[in-house]
C-alpha cells in the first residue's frame, strides 16, 4: 500500500505541474482528492492493515495529501497571478490620449425667453404665480366675464374633456385664483407663465400648444398709464433701450378699456423694412384694464380698486428676438436648429 501511495504522490505531482489553467487545476483537485479519488479509497481501506502498519500507512497518506495540497495552493496563486496580469494588460488606459469631447447641452430659446421675461419683471417686484393646466370652466371663462354661451368664446376654440373641465386656452385663470388666495388684499402683482392649449391648426405662426406669460396688477390708484410705463421698461429691456410702445384700441372680454400693444421696429428703427413690414411697428402683446366685473369675481370691490393686465406669447417674442421664422421649428426638437442657440 506504501508504494501504491508513493505512485499516487508522483502521478498527481506530475499532472499538476502540468495543469495550463485554473478549471484544469480545481479539475485535479477533485480527481486526486475529491471523495471519489485514489486517496480516499486508499484512506478507506486502512481498517484492513494491523496495528502495526496502520500507523505507518497514515503518516504516508498525510504526507502525500499535504505534497498535492501544497503544489495545489503554489499552482493556484501563480495562475491567479497570471490571468490577473493578463487582465490588467487588457485593461490598461493610456493617459497621454485625448478624451472625448462631451456635447453641451443649452437653454431651449422659449426657455431662455421665459427666463428673460421672468427676470424682467421680478425685478419690478412682481411675483411668478402658476395654476393647474386642466382648468374649470368658470376660471377659464366665467369667472374672466366669459359666460355661457359668450360670442367671445368663440375667439378660443377650445379642448373640453367634460362639460366643465377643459385644457386651459389661456393662463388668466391664475390671475383669478390668486385675487382669491390675496382675499381682498393689495398690491397683487403677479406675472403667470405656463403653457395653454386651443384647437388651432399648426402653421408658420400658431400652434395647438404653445406657452403664455400674462401679467396682473391690483391696488387703489392704478390708471392706464401706469399700464404703458410698465409695457415700455418691458420692452427696453427685452428688446433694446430706444424701442418706444405705441397702444391701440382692441377688445377682450376681462379688461376695459383693452389694447394691442406694438413697440417701434427694433430693426430699423421704426423707419420700415421687412420684419416690421414697412410699417416701423411690430405687435407682440395685449393688454388693459381690469374690468370691473373680473374685480368683483375675484373678490375686490371695483369702486375701491382697479388694475391692469397684460398677456404675451413667449414663442412670438423669441421669433422676433432671434429671427425665426416659423414657431414648427421651436417644437421638433431638430439638433441642426437648437445648437444655433447655444451661446444664447
Amino acid at each position: 500500500m506504501k508504494e501504491k501511495l508513493e505512485a499516487l504522490k508522483k502521478a498527481a505531482l506530475e499532472e499538476l505541474e502540468n495543469a495550463g489553467g485554473l478549471q484544469a487545476l480545481n479539475e485535479l483537485k477533485i480527481k486526486y482528492l475529491g471523495k471519489k479519488g485514489p486517496l480516499t479509497e486508499i484512506l478507506r481501506g486502512m481498517g484492513a492493515l494491523s496495528a502495526e502498519e496502520r500507523p505507518v500507512i497514515g503518516q504516508v497518506a498525510n504526507d502525500v495529501r499535504s505534497a498535492i495540497e501544497g503544489i495545489l495552493n503554489r499552482k493556484t496563486e501563480v495562475l491567479e497571478q497570471a490571468a490577473t496580469d493578463s487582465r490588467l494588460s487588457g485593461e490598461t488606459i493610456d493617459v497621454t490620449l485625448p478624451g472625448r469631447k462631451h456635447p453641451e447641452g443649452t437653454i431651449h430659446p422659449i426657455s431662455k425667453v421665459i427666463q428673460d421675461i421672468e427676470d424682467i419683471f421680478l425685478g419690478m417686484g412682481y411675483k411668478v404665480a402658476e395654476g393647474p393646466e386642466v382648468e374649470t370652466d368658470y376660471y377659464n371663462f366665467e369667472a374672466l366675464n366669459l359666460p355661457k354661451n359668450h360670442p367671445a368664446r368663440d375667439m378660443q376654440d377650445s379642448f373640453y374633456i367634460t362639460e366643465d373641465i377643459l385644457l386651459r386656452t389661456q393662463t388668466s385663470p391664475v390671475q383669478v385664483r390668486t385675487m382669491e388666495l390675496m382675499k381682498g388684499e393689495v398690491p397683487v402683482k403677479v406675472i403667470c407663465p405656463g403653457k395653454v392649449y386651443r384647437r388651432d391648426e399648426d402653421d408658420v405662426t400658431h400652434s395647438h400648444q404653445f406657452t403664455q406669460i400674462e401679467g396682473l396688477v391690483v391696488d387703489k390708484g392704478i390708471r392706464m398709464s401706469d399700464l404703458k410705463g410698465t409695457l415700455l421698461q418691458f420692452a427696453r429691456e427685452m428688446f433694446g433701450p430706444d424701442v418706444n410702445v405705441r397702444l391701440r384700441p382692441s377688445f377682450f372680454p376681462f379688461t376695459e378699456p383693452s389694447v394691442e400693444v406694438d413697440i417701434s421696429c427694433y430693426q430699423c428703427g421704426g423707419d420700415g423694412c421687412r420684419m416690421c413690414k414697412q410699417s416701423g411697428w411690430i405687435e407682440i402683446l395685449g393688454a388693459g384694464m381690469v374690468h370691473p366685473r373680473v374685480l368683483e369675481m375675484g373678490g375686490y370691490d371695483p369702486a375701491v380698486y382697479r388694475g391692469f393686465a397684460f398677456g404675451m406669447g413667449p414663442e412670438r417674442i423669441a421669433l422676433l428676438k432671434y429671427g425665426i421664422d416659423d414657431i414648427r421649428h421651436l417644437y421638433t426638437n431638430d439638433l441642426r436648429f437648437l445648437r444655433q442657440f447655444g451661446r444664447i
